[in-house]
């Protein structure tokens, strides 16, 4: 099924295929599998999020939101070496991934963990995050607004148009959050978010 990435345990037997990760500076062999988002490949919105959105701004504790196998954490973790970059994910198949793609990059600062595992202290200085639109709108503003008020500086999100980019905006906009897309690029939106406290 398309939704098992979504899951805890995947239901999709282990099957790893190596991949290569090419995109906003970085070149390294991966290791995806079944049963997490896009295996085999770089999806399109993850690497409109990578090649638009800018660089964390400051160090710090950096997060990313659905991290699948771990692209954008082993991005932001590749340019912030001295970041601590939190990579988190329901999916255990999918953090092993991440776990097991940083050590192959040499990369000892992403923390690959569940939602619960992140101790409560913790506030980000930034969020980058393709989030799982397809589990549908009331899990993802949940999601969102458990998050977004740990992140002290900005959030980046990428969000298909045809998923409902624009409305996602306007939802963020009514929550209090200032919504800025920052790049519309094959299909899909790449939106800076912030809390007002910031303005």
């Amino acid at each position: 099924m398309a939704d098992q990435y979504f899951a805890e345990e995947p239901t999709a037997p282990s099957s790893p295929v190596p991949a290569r990760l090419e995109v906003a500076g970085l070149s390294l062999t991966v290791t995806t599998d079944s049963g997490v988002f896009s295996r085999g490949r770089l999806d399109t919105g993850t690497r409109v999020l990578l090649e638009h959105a800018p660089e964390p701004e400051t160090g710090g504790d950096l997060l990313d939101l659905g991290c699948g196998w771990g692209p954008v954490a082993l991005w932001l973790a590749t340019v912030r070496r001295r970041s601590t970059v939190w990579a988190v994910d329901v999916n255990t198949r999918a953090l092993d991934l991440v776990r097991a793609n940083a050590a192959a990059a040499g990369l000892r600062n992403v923390r690959a963990c569940r939602p619960d595992e992140v101790p409560e202290d913790v506030v980000f200085a930034g969020m980058w995050s393709n989030p799982p639109i397809r589990a549908g709108k009331a899990a993802l503003h949940e999601l969102l607004l458990s998050w977004l008020p740990r992140v002290a500086g900005p959030s980046y999100l990428v969000v298909a148009k045809n998923l409902g980019s624009d409305s996602l905006a306007r939802w963020l906009g009514d929550q209090g959050y200032s919504v800025a897309r920052v790049s519309s690029n094959a299909g899909f939106r790449v939106l800076e978010v912030r809390s007002p406290r910031e303005e």
